[in-house]
């Protein structure tokens, strides 16, 4: 299945910056309607009453270094 891109953004927050944007995500997607702002580009997505929610942790590590990278990830997901 290929992937198409619709809405991207990266950029160094605080944690308190970074939790204030969660609960402000958090009730937009209890509201069911999320819209994504930033980079010069927007979008707005409804969310369904039951998609899947997946919480993942990973650890990478740099095999010519040895620096170790983590990720958490927050992904809801759905089909239409």
């Amino acid at each position: 299945m290929p992937e198409e891109v619709l809405f991207k953004t990266e950029e160094p927050r605080s944690r308190a910056e970074i939790a204030e944007a969660l609960v402000a995500a958090a009730e937009e997607i209890e509201a069911g309607t999320v819209h994504l702002d930033g980079d010069g580009d927007a979008t707005t997505v409804e969310i369904p009453d039951t998609p899947l929610f997946e919480v993942e942790l990973e650890r990478l590590t740099d095999s010519e270094t040895g620096k170790e990278r983590y990720e958490l990830e927050y992904e809801i997901r759905w089909t239409r």
